[in-house]
């Protein structure tokens, strides 16, 4: 009789592995400069030269207030 149920899970275990590779694989054809959708901003490569990777983004990479505040910034 074997094990329908086991089967059953095994068989869709399979099937989104299967699917998952398939998505995976689609991605990466599409190359590094896939947008997913309208409000994700375009896609800006690291120059590696130090330059701003973008609009918005400071030195610190565009986190607020990192480095500048705090005990060990030299500020009373």
């Amino acid at each position: 009789n074997g094990r329908p149920g086991w089967a059953a899970a095994c068989a869709v275990v399979l099937l989104l592995a299967v699917v998952d590779l398939c998505v995976i694989t689609y991605r990466m054809r599409q190359g590094a400069h896939y947008q997913p959708g309208r409000d994700i901003p375009p896609y800006e490569p690291d120059h590696g030269d130090g330059r701003p990777h973008g609009p918005g983004h400071d030195v610190d990479g565009g986190r607020p207030d990192q480095g500048r505040t705090g005990p060990s910034s030299g500020r009373p």
